[in-house]
């Protein structure tokens, strides 16, 4: 195991875990959206979001990627810089990209560098207890990610499904947990699953897809605000985003063709006297 004497970005994490742990206790759901974003991130902390989730989300819904597995850790650093900036009382969540994990030596390396970018919490997919071992020993508060991990499955479906299936799930959550986790999010697992992971282990559960029992819900904020024409059944749409700003393009364009715009209200008029020696300069 790594270990470092403890910080005072440390203490603060602690505090942080700790509250989140309070509200596990007593019932509190935890509020989490992803965000990518300083406006984005702006609008989640005004509105009292907990936490906002830097995901590797960001690859297909805002950087054009095919897959997670196309982020990587420079990408994930401007993000999380990005919404450190638009929301600096909000705890953040940064995901580690795909093989940046691969050992616990890189695992330290790289959550040191979305850290310092200015994320909070750092998450990584799979049963890696001695992943969290190591960040935990260096003070590192860490997130972990179980049932869909999008970086490794390549079908996208329910998991946790048969009995057996589920058994390890839940295994491999309390392992997590005795390693030191401080909070875990679970995607796409049946509800009955979920439940009885969040029953079993101390750390907070956050679910995406996961039904009513988790201590907390997740959903990607494009999915929440409408911007593309795909939904799905774990997510509840609060907006059509995408057609609004299609109307709005589409409006602007008429207007410009049309002469429409600009309009007399758009323009910045020069000073009559200072026109009037504008135009008789010769030039």
């Amino acid at each position: 195991m790594i270990t470092e004497p403890m910080s005072s970005s440390s203490q603060e994490g602690k505090s942080i875990i700790t509250r989140f742990r309070c509200m596990k206790q007593q019932g509190q759901k935890i509020v989490v959206l992803t965000g990518y974003d300083a406006p984005t991130a702006k609008a989640e902390e005004d509105s009292g979001v907990d936490i906002i989730l830097v995901g590797d989300s960001v690859g297909t819904n805002m950087l054009g990627y095919a897959s997670e597995r196309d982020v990587t850790l420079a990408d994930m650093c401007h993000h999380v810089g990005a919404v450190r900036r638009g929301a600096p009382q909000t705890v953040i969540i940064a995901d580690l990209p795909f093989r940046s994990y691969d050992t616990p030596e890189i695992a330290l390396a790289n959550s040191r560098k979305l850290i310092a970018a200015g994320a909070d919490i750092v998450k990584f997919e799979g049963p890696r207890p001695e992943i969290v071992e190591a960040l935990a020993g260096a003070s590192i508060e860490v997130c972990c990610h179980l049932g869909l991990e999008p970086q490794h499955h390549n079908d996208k479906r329910l998991k946790g499904r048969k009995a057996e299936e589920a058994v390890r799930l839940v295994r491999d959550a309390i392992a997590l947990d005795g390693a030191g986790m401080a909070m875990l999010v679970l995607e796409l697992v049946p509800e009955e699953v979920a439940d009885r992971v969040t029953q079993s282990i101390m750390a907070p559960t956050i679910g995406i897809g996961a039904g009513r029992k988790t201590d907390g819900q997740v959903l990607v904020i494009t999915d929440v605000l409408g911007f593309g024409p795909a939904n799905f059944q774990h997510n509840r749409r609060y907006q059509d985003l995408g057609r609004l700003i299609s109307e709005a393009v589409r409006a602007y364009a008429g207007d410009v063709r049309s002469r429409n715009f600009p309009a007399q209200e758009n323009v910045f008029p020069m000073d009559k006297d200072e026109l009037a020696i504008f135009l008789n300069k010769r030039l």
